[in-house]
């Protein structure tokens, strides 16, 4: 059987990683599995160079759709147009596509208006919260789709409840925690380590790039400069997002301890992120991985797709509420953060059990 993979934006590299493996192991054993990767080239990122594949031994997209940037809309007609002639060169018996991220519903689309059976992995996760794009991808994605590759019993509940049947439904993991397993032990200090001095737990981490936080000057001011007078005796790192950088120019925030870096590899980044006293992070992806390596973390968010997190993980959502970032702060630097748990299945081998499935579903 051929499967085409479908990824479109940096995190869903580090999603397709492990499946790809797995598929590999697959064809190795004997299986009649092959796979096309295709990019759809959503977003521009340097830092998809090739030392990203090589980190994480991914293999070079097939090809690349050249997408780039442009509104919602002209994204979502570019990414349909490009895959479709990519299906008619290249036809599937099955697109594998991941995430929630614009590419992740345009191709479901075109794949099933040519009659191709359609997986999505991270299947059935929901924030409620309909003013984020990556939501309505979800929605529609999911509502096409034939295979449910699903992330917790949660997810598979939102998906009963729209009426998927239960064979549809593949409860399996998280294939991002498939990754930070398998490259746990390879992390990699940072030059910015030395350079700035840190210290195992005695340094904070923050990422910001949601439009709620980063699109509004005094809002991302007030945030940022409440979060360096609460952490002032700790260095604060951030690695800047490009769309938030553009604003931070013009705000002249400059503290002692607030640390402004370039975006990091995955290795680097999550060398951080191990070490961390704490992460301040308006991510959903990072929620998840700071609660596999048990490390506190305060969303900046009001709602979250991965309620896991923050039910039996590490992760406390506080949303743009000063009162409730200052809270969690105290709870933070007094060391009185709760001890969190790893959700049920993340344990590194979702891939497998995809791959395993994949096999079952087609009979090969």
């Amino acid at each position: 059987m051929n499967i085409t993979i479908v990824a479109g934006a940096r995190p869903n590299f580090m999603k397709i990683a492990p499946i790809i493996e797995a598929i590999k192991q697959k064809k190795n054993k004997g299986f009649n599995i092959n796979f096309r990767l295709v990019h759809t080239g959503q977003h521009y990122d340097k830092n998809l160079s090739d030392t990203f594949f090589e980190e994480l031994n991914i293999p070079f997209p097939d090809v690349n759709l050249e997408v780039k940037s442009g509104s919602q809309a002209e994204q979502t007609a570019g990414i349909m147009i490009g895959f479709e002639k990519e299906l008619a060169q290249h036809p599937c018996d099955l697109v594998i596509v991941v995430g929630d991220v614009t590419s992740t519903m345009a191709c479901t689309i075109v794949a099933k208006k040519a009659g191709i059976d359609v997986a999505h992995v991270e299947a059935g996760i929901r924030s409620g919260d309909m003013a984020m794009p990556e939501e309505i991808n979800r929605i529609v994605t999911d509502s096409l789709t034939d295979y449910f590759f699903t992330t917790s019993t949660r997810a598979n509940d939102n998906l009963k409840n729209l009426g998927v049947k239960n064979e549809q439904i593949y409860f399996v993991g998280n294939v991002m925690i498939d990754t930070l397993r398998k490259n746990e032990s390879r992390l990699k200090q940072p030059n910015i380590w030395n350079e700035l001095g840190l210290k195992n737990q005695q340094y904070l981490v923050i990422t910001l790039h949601r439009p709620s936080n980063v699109d509004e000057e005094q809002q991302l001011k007030s945030i940022i400069t409440q979060i360096v007078t609460l952490g002032k005796d700790y260095p604060i790192v951030f690695p800047v997002h490009p769309r938030t950088k553009k604003l931070l120019e013009g705000l002249n925030l400059n503290f002692e301890n607030l640390h402004y870096i370039s975006p990091l590899g995955y290795l680097e980044f999550n060398y951080l992120v191990k070490h961390a006293l704490g992460v301040l992070t308006d991510s959903g992806g990072i929620t998840e991985e700071t609660t596999v390596m048990n490390i506190p973390c305060i969303t900046l968010r009001e709602n979250t797709e991965r309620p896991e997190t923050c039910d039996i993980g590490t992760n406390v959502l506080v949303g743009n509420d000063p009162e409730k970032i200052e809270t969690a702060f105290k709870t933070l630097l007094s060391n009185n953060w709760k001890q969190g748990q790893i959700p049920e299945l993340w344990d590194g081998n979702a891939a497998q059990r995809i791959a395993n499935h994949i096999i079952e579903i087609y009979n090969l």
